[in-house]
């Protein structure tokens, strides 16, 4: 299982979603306190939703299908929390109290790369178990 590439994307991934938002502030509120993404629930929640999505398929190691499928969902689940990000974002006042964006915004664009080389990495290797099978 953690022989393969795609498993390590998977972890990565899975670690990202996981830990990293609860560490990382996602911006600073209109007081100067650093929002993190346990204060909102609706963001820990999908936060949480995309790390179980990334261990389960990374536990699906033997259904390479059904691991692109989960990934291909944990993506959408993804750009749906990056969209809700670009929305806050754009609507924070950034006139005279100072606002700040901060880096635990950029989480889930790291964490579709890594599932989109995690889902290349998926593709190769059912490539090559087709065409093992066609020698056959």
């Amino acid at each position: 299982m953690i022989q393969r590439i795609q498993s390590v994307y998977l972890l990565v991934a899975g670690l990202l979603a996981g830990v990293l938002p609860f560490w990382l502030n996602l911006w600073t509120d209109e007081r100067g306190t650093p929002v993190y993404a346990e204060y909102d629930i609706m963001v820990s929640g999908v936060f949480y939703a995309s790390a179980v999505l990334a261990v389960i398929a990374l536990l699906g190691f033997k259904n390479r299908k059904n691991q692109f499928v989960l990934n291909r969902l944990n993506m959408l689940l993804n750009l749906f929390l990056l969209g809700f990000f670009v929305y806050r974002a754009l609507n924070l006042s950034g006139g005279t109290s100072v606002s700040e964006k901060g880096i635990g915004m950029l989480i889930p664009v790291f964490t579709i790369v890594f599932l989109v080389m995690a889902n290349k990495a998926i593709k190769k290797d059912e490539d090559l178990v087709k065409s093992v099978d066609r020698l056959r």
